[in-house]
């Protein structure tokens, strides 16, 4: 059965790309797309790109099962809102968010089935799995994040980034944080800045037209380890976005994470469940 989804920010490079991958996919159809003031006519990928004002008349009129959004915080907020009140299930790209527009999500999350994700290559999950046991199983070692993007992206440090620093984070606390540490998240260095015992270097650079690359590095002992990925192409992230618009097609309300979908998770009962009690997790 093929699985309709909506799209914002369509004439967007990563709604380009959710669109061109779509077109190839048997088991999904595009109910509609919208950017905000699309020019007349504008098609991507043979689908005819409607004005964002008309998402709501779109919703009612075409009933997608799913919205892929890559939008803004504060337009892809709106567009989930709008989603969750007509019973549509929503998948999250845009990053940039604070605490309180990621909690405003999680609240959404009560009504309507909402994934969100940093980054939805599988290769990131992997990666995201690889830090969380090398930091365990290095213990004192320096750790150094640093992610390369092009040149017109806004949020620094990186969705992917920001996750990475927490695997790191959390695996330090699970094991247990050594003596003198301080977890400090250090931007970037200028003048005389020695490194302090358990702080995490982060260098957010932005060039070009690099699609994204996030390297871990951790060092001590006279070695170090070095955790690369590089997405060579925007078609890793769209073709992930479709996977988890796929899998969260009739799911019940909660929050999910496209870790669910990479681990072929029935229900991600944790996420939800949290979510049920209003944890802020």
């Amino acid at each position: 059965m093929s699985v309709s989804v909506a799209v914002t920010g369509a004439t967007g490079e990563m709604g380009r790309a959710v669109l061109d991958a779509a077109g190839d996919r048997e088991e999904v159809s595009v109910a509609f797309a919208v950017n905000r003031d699309p020019d007349e006519d504008a098609s991507v990928e043979g689908v005819p790109v409607e004005p964002a004002r008309e998402f709501d008349r779109l919703l009612a009129d075409r009933d997608p099962d799913v919205l892929v959004d890559f939008t803004g915080p504060a337009s892809s907020q709106n567009y989930v809102a709008v989603a969750t009140e007509a019973g549509v299930a929503s998948v999250v790209g845009t990053t940039g968010f604070g605490d309180d527009g990621e909690q405003a999500l999680r609240e959404l999350a009560e009504y309507a089935p909402v994934l969100k994700a940093a980054n939805f290559g599988r290769g990131v999950h992997a990666l995201l799995s690889a830090v969380e046991s090398a930091v365990a199983d290095l213990p004192g070692y320096d750790a150094e994040v640093t992610e390369t993007h092009h040149n017109r992206k806004r949020d620094a440090p990186s969705g992917t980034a920001n996750a990475i620093l927490e695997t790191i984070e959390d695996a330090r606390e699970a094991s247990g944080p050594a003596d003198g540490e301080s977890g400090e998240r250090v931007h970037g260095r200028e003048g005389e800045a020695p490194r302090e015992a358990g702080e995490i270097g982060v260098h957010a650079r932005r060039a070009g037209t690099i699609t994204g690359e996030h390297e871990v590095l951790l060092a001590n002992n006279h070695e170090e380890l070095r955790l690369t990925h590089r997405a060579e192409d925007r078609g890793v992230f769209a073709e992930g976005a479709l996977d988890a618009a796929v899998w969260l097609a009739g799911r019940e309300p909660g929050w999910y994470d496209f870790a669910d979908v990479v681990e072929g998770g029935d229900d991600g009962a944790t996420d939800r469940e949290a979510t049920d009690r209003g944890d802020d997790r």
